[in-house]
């Protein structure tokens, strides 16, 4: 049988490879001394970490109020780059907060187009006072203008993509889960989604008409936008002429939009607490809207762990004991069970990389050695062999036993 392989003989077949190495021998010698060659540049590794920078340095250049109990801060990268991002991506933040190095999510409230300007390109996040755990308090009361912090961006898929997505949006919102969509809705007005045909309403709960966030700025994009709609909803004020009560089935119903140009229902999407995301997954499976038309942003667990489902109500109030390893270094820190994981860490000056907060980011992944976690349900995004072979993430698990975990070591 023949297989039409050409050869030129057995000696010059087998000796040719002597020719091969003095070639590689050759180049070798005359190849430069540097690494990789320092004076070439890889236009592909400047790409990616331009839109994947390892971290950032940027400097608040404005604090403004963005309601009685909100505010707003402005950012530009010291460099002068700020890696491109869509409505609805977060930035991850690193404080050095006494001896604890913590970070936290924010939702990036301004648009794209404006960290795309020529001169001072900047992005904004939009921070609540009074939420749990120290960070939001720790900005209202410590950082100023010209302080330079440590960042991460962007980050999350929570965004508009119209290949999945219907042109008409309704977002549902509570307290600061605002800002995602304040940020959606300047893009419409005013960015690249101008004129795209892309349509969104704002259903918008609060609790009282002078502590709307980003009210005024709400307003003014409404007015300067047809494609834009606010409705305003308020728990806590009677008097109040426009819809009351809660985000409910009935207001959903109500300002829902018919399917879009192609036939496409609406797409929802929800940013807000962790009691009204429940309120608003009911109303939508009541009104027989697909999975695939209702996206939600991070939903953080709530302060209380006993209002999430499947947790062993009791075990709350225990304190139990958590020995960390990191390569061969092992330390034993206190741990309360109504804390996630990566608190006790934090507050034991354990650096750990969080950045979701909420369990769906992967970056906090640790391995469980011994003992026992309640894992929340709630954006659980492990693989199935991460639950198989006892990896969690440590921002969303709480410890049920004393536990022994195994963490990265970072510097």
């Amino acid at each position: 049988m023949s297989f039409g392989v050409n050869v030129k003989g057995f000696l010059n077949d087998v000796t040719g490879s002597k020719k091969i190495v003095k070639e590689r021998t050759d180049k070798w010698a005359a190849a430069s001394p540097i690494p990789n060659d320092a004076n070439k540049k890889d236009p592909i590794r400047i790409l990616a970490d331009q839109l994947h920078p390892a971290a950032m340095q940027c400097k608040i250049v404005d604090i403004r109020d963005a309601s009685p109990t909100a505010k707003t801060f402005r950012f530009e990268s010291v460099d002068g780059h700020i890696p491109p991002f869509q409505s609805g991506q977060y930035v991850n933040f690193r404080f050095q907060i006494g001896e604890s190095n913590l970070t936290r999510p924010y939702s990036i409230s301004s648009a794209p187009y404006e960290a795309r300007r020529k001169e001072h390109p900047f992005f904004e996040i939009t921070v609540r006072a009074n939420r749990p755990y120290l960070v939001p308090d720790y900005m209202f009361q410590n950082l100023k203008v010209g302080d330079v912090v440590d960042c991460n961006l962007p980050f999350g898929t929570f965004y508009y993509e119209p290949l999945r997505d219907s042109k008409n949006l309704v977002a549902l919102a509570g307290g600061s889960g605002i800002a995602p969509f304040h940020s959606l809705a300047k893009e419409i007005a005013y960015g690249k989604l101008k004129d795209s045909g892309v349509k969104l309403t704002i259903m918008y709960g609060s609790m009282k008409s002078n502590d709307i966030v980003l009210f005024h700025e709400l307003d003014q994009i409404e007015k300067d936008c047809s494609d834009v709609k606010v409705v305003h909803i308020l728990s806590d004020e009677p008097e109040w002429e426009g819809e009351k009560g809660f985000l409910n089935k009935d207001l959903i119903e109500k300002y829902t939009m018919p399917a879009d140009d192609q036939g496409r229902e609406c797409t929802y999407m929800f940013c807000g607490p962790y009691p009204m995301w429940r309120f608003c997954k009911d109303a939508l499976n009541e009104l027989g809207v697909p999975q695939r038309r209702f996206r939600c942003d991070v939903i953080n667990n709530p302060k209380d762990v006993t209002q999430i489902p499947g947790y062993p109500v009791g075990k709350e109030t225990e304190t139990y004991k958590i020995t960390v390893v990191r390569g061969i270094d092992e330390t034993t820190i206190d741990a309360l069970a109504s804390e996630p994981v990566a608190v006790a860490l934090e507050k034991a000056a354990i650096k750990v990389d969080t950045h979701c907060r909420n369990g769906e980011c992967g970056f906090c992944r640790t391995q469980l050695l011994e003992g026992d976690i309640f894992v929340s349900p709630i954006g659980d995004g492990r693989r199935e062999m991460d639950k198989e072979l006892g990896w969690f993430h440590c921002c969303s698990a709480w410890p049920l036993s004393d536990l022994k975990v195994k963490i990265p070591i970072m510097e």
